[in-house]
């Protein structure tokens, strides 16, 4: 079934980047629809693990429009969806779902989107969908005899009680995972670098307001300044806090091979990459091949901290601008 109508924009993607877009694309007065391929409201925040919560509170978590509602200490993933949940709401934006994207097209101007036997047209396309579909795993040699995971997929704890887990990872996700198993399993923690922890008075708010810094650097033509090379990577989230300081939670060199880990249970929290599959002909390496075709919060491909709630704002709007100037430049 194909909608003839020729929108402004469709975006692909109703999680937290999507959402943002569509906001900023109303305030420019764009006629556009999105399309989710999710059940109902929350984008990837409904498929995290059961533990996770976000690194900052929640007055410091909030998409363009309206301040996600208090909570005493760091939100939870259930918190976040709720809250996603009452964006949609608030703005009433269309959205069909659930739709999984199979095709997107460009001919003459137009971008033809199909995804569950319907077509829709458009003069722009923004891509929204995120990373979490798209769990990264590096390549090494040898043989692992256990049960792989990914930080994707990871249960919670329970399923791992009296066994022995390595974790893979020097991020977050990596550390909080470790923490959280030390109280279940006999964990082995590797990285491949020395882990960078965050002061443990410095919460996630660090992270995003050296975000918020490079951004307005590069908007004001001044380049990129990077990320605070005093400031670390880890924040120290009070179960992390606890098992390193109970020394549970110590980085182990990481391995050559996969058949050096002696575990029942490997644990990649590895990252992800852009989950672009269904535009990826549409693109040369990291750039779109044709006008009209936007990708928005993909880290620090679209803007540093796009891929989190706090710093994807930014991102979202100038997007919006482009789309704006394209379509009106196209109806002039």
């Amino acid at each position: 079934m194909a909608d003839t109508h020729i929108y402004g924009a469709i975006v692909i993607g109703a999680g937290q980047s999507g959402l943002a877009t569509a906001y900023y694309l109303r305030k420019h007065g764009v006629d556009g629809i999105l399309i989710d391929d999710q059940p109902s409201p929350g984008g990837a925040w409904r498929h995290v693990w059961p533990s996770m919560t976000l690194f900052s509170t929640a007055e410091f978590s909030n998409l363009p429009g309206i301040p996600m509602p208090k909570y005493p200490g760091y939100p939870p993933a259930s918190h976040v969806v709720d809250y996603l949940t009452a964006y949609e709401e608030r703005y009433d934006f269309p959205i069909e779902r659930p739709v999984h994207v199979d095709t997107v097209d460009y001919a003459n101007g137009i971008y033809t989107v199909r995804g569950g036997g319907k077509t829709w047209r458009a003069r722009t396309v923004v891509a929204a969908t995120g990373t979490w579909s798209a769990p990264f795993v590096p390549s090494y040699p040898g043989t692992f005899v256990g049960t792989q995971w990914h930080s994707a997929n990871y249960p919670g704890p329970e399923p791992f009680r009296d066994s022995s887990v390595a974790v893979v990872g020097a991020a977050n996700s990596g550390a909080q995972i470790a923490a959280e198993l030390t109280r279940v399993a006999d964990v082995t923690w590797y990285t491949r670098d020395r882990p960078r922890w965050m002061p443990d008075d410095v919460d996630g708010r660090a992270l995003f307001r050296r975000s918020r810094e490079r951004t307005l650097s590069i908007l004001r033509g001044h380049g990129d300044p990077g990320a605070d090379p005093h400031l670390g990577d880890i924040v120290t989230l009070p179960e992390v806090r606890h098992a390193r300081r109970s020394g549970d939670l110590q980085a182990t060199p990481i391995f050559g091979s996969l058949s050096e880990v002696d575990a029942e249970h490997l644990i990649w929290c590895t990252g992800f990459r852009p989950a672009l599959r269904p535009i990826r002909p549409l693109l040369r390496g990291r750039r779109p091949k044709h006008s009209g075709l936007f990708l928005v919060g993909y880290g620090d491909w679209t803007g540093p901290g796009s891929a989190t709630l706090a710093g994807v704002g930014p991102s979202a709007k100038a997007t919006a601008r482009k789309v704006a100037d394209l379509l009106a430049t196209v109806e002039s």
